[in-house]
């Protein structure tokens, strides 16, 4: 009856819709994109992880050290890529930013992918992709987006994001969920914990941490937790089906950002307000349109899920295959 929640699009439909509604949440209750001191962000952001050690009394089994190194290596990129992604959001607006990102970083994932895994999508998953992406695009050129300054932190942030999917998609071949995704999260707590070592990066860190209200605090920690139960289950998506996929979903978190933009704009102006002329609107509904058919397509075609332990989906040099054939 509920095998749609074993679904690797529902997962991430969901993932990208919690993910969105923090962005949404962090221009309201803070007053910007909660990235006013990006080292400060980062850090809190790498070193909430920590929690993904909680899951490991829910299936644990210690992968080989190929795997882990792999996971672990993965998570440290992941926070460098989230560095890349949020310096591009103090650049310019979150929504002009998750446009870009809605269009380049599935390419991204899908180029990466096609070198690194032998399993790629069906043909239905193939034009469910096109359509989520080309929504992306959509959008991203209905904006007036300053290019010069926005591309190449986003460039960045893209390339590292779909090297860590495809990654994570290799751990998820060769070991379960929970021990691929603990060793994820210890790369990306340690990564954190290394900015401490830096002068100044430490004392940005501490300044900013004690400078907001204590409720302000309190919020900004609840909407970090929202934000990391999204990559979570952006994750988990990822253990389920292809990760050019779940990253052709995140055009999901841009239709929540310009839906809750809008909405605020109209009843609640004191908290947000944004231009929303008559093309805007049209660009935005076509594009959102062709993300939900994306979906309906991939939807449909859930049944195919590339996941679970073993080799098969995984192509490596062959003094790696020979350690993990060695596994099995």
């Amino acid at each position: 009856m509920f095998d749609f929640l074993k679904n690797g699009a529902f997962i991430a439909i969901i993932a990208h819709g919690l993910i969105g509604i923090s962005l949404v949440w962090d221009k309201v209750l803070l007053k910007r994109p909660g990235t006013k001191n990006l080292f400060s962000y980062i850090f809190w952001l790498g070193a909430i992880s920590i929690f993904g050690l909680l899951l490991i009394p829910f299936g644990y089994k210690t992968p080989s050290v190929t795997v882990v190194s792999i996971a672990f290596l993965a998570g440290v990129l992941d926070l460098v890529g989230s560095f890349f992604y949020y310096a591009a959001l103090k650049r310019g607006e979150a929504s002009e930013t998750l446009a870009v990102m809605g269009g380049f970083s599935p390419v991204a994932t899908v180029a990466i992918g096609f070198a690194l895994l032998s399993q790629q999508m069906t043909a239905s998953e193939l034009m469910g992709f096109a359509l989520m992406t080309g929504g992306g695009f959509f959008m991203f050129f209905s904006e007036k987006l300053p290019l010069k300054k926005l591309l190449p932190p986003v460039l960045l942030a893209c390339g590292l994001m779909g090297l860590v999917n495809v990654m994570e998609k290799v751990v998820y071949n060769q070991t379960n969920f929970v021990s691929g995704y603990v060793w994820f999260t210890i790369g990306t707590f340690i990564g954190s914990v290394s900015l401490l070592i830096v002068p100044s990066w430490r004392h940005q860190i501490l300044a900013e941490s004690g400078q907001d209200e204590p409720r302000n605090r309190f919020w900004y920690f609840v909407n970090r937790f929202t934000a990391g139960v999204g990559s979570f289950l952006v994750f988990f998506a990822i253990s389920r089906t292809n990760p050019a996929i779940v990253d052709s979903i995140s055009g999901v978190r841009y239709a929540i950002i310009f839906i809750g933009a809008l909405l605020l704009t109209k009843f609640r102006p004191q908290w947000l307000s944004e231009d929303f002329s008559g093309w805007q609107l049209l660009t935005k509904f076509i594009g959102t349109a062709l993300v939900v058919a994306g979906l309906v397509l991939v939807g449909l075609s859930g049944h195919h899920q590339i996941g679970g332990a073993g080799p098969a989906g995984l192509i490596l040099p062959p003094c790696l295959t020979r350690r993990v054939l060695r596994m099995h």
